[in-house]
């Protein structure tokens, strides 16, 4: 018979903290999909017209904000279809969504100069997606 222990952070049936990391995870989610749309729309405005975004100073990464835009034009698909894959409870949409967060927190700090607010707060969201996408694979693994 397996014991009940009621912690801090956890469900009373569940000591590891299942409840959280479950929250956590279908948030991040979430947060993939919505990112995900607004990648795409951000890629669509670079893509129709390269004089949407205007650059901040003289940067190293100096690119066409056309590419820019079919660059996050298909970060985005990719982020939304691994939201709705987690969503979903697929278990490779997991490990596909470290990755493809990962590429868009780089694509992300590599957009500063043109839109230095949103890709700093987009660069905060994909961390915490990558931490939380982590941790449900920490847990997710079948016990001995």
């Amino acid at each position: 018979m397996a014991q009940t222990v009621n912690r801090p952070g956890g469900s009373r049936s569940d000591p590891s903290g299942g409840a959280w990391i479950t929250g956590g995870t279908m948030f991040a989610g979430t947060l993939m999909f919505v990112g995900g749309v607004l990648a795409i729309l951000t890629g669509i405005a670079g893509i129709a017209d390269d004089d949407v975004y205007g650059r901040v100073g003289n940067y190293v990464y100096e690119f066409d904000v056309s590419s820019w835009g079919w660059t996050h034009l298909v970060l985005g698909i990719v982020l939304v279809l691994t939201g709705l894959g987690i969503l979903s409870g697929v278990a490779w949409a997991r490990t596909l969504g470290v990755v493809i967060a990962s590429l868009h927190l780089i694509a992300n700090f590599m957009w500063l100069p043109y839109s230095p607010v949103w890709a700093i707060v987009a660069v905060a969201i994909d961390g915490f997606v990558i931490w939380a996408l982590c941790g449900s694979m920490r847990t997710a693994r079948p016990r001995t």
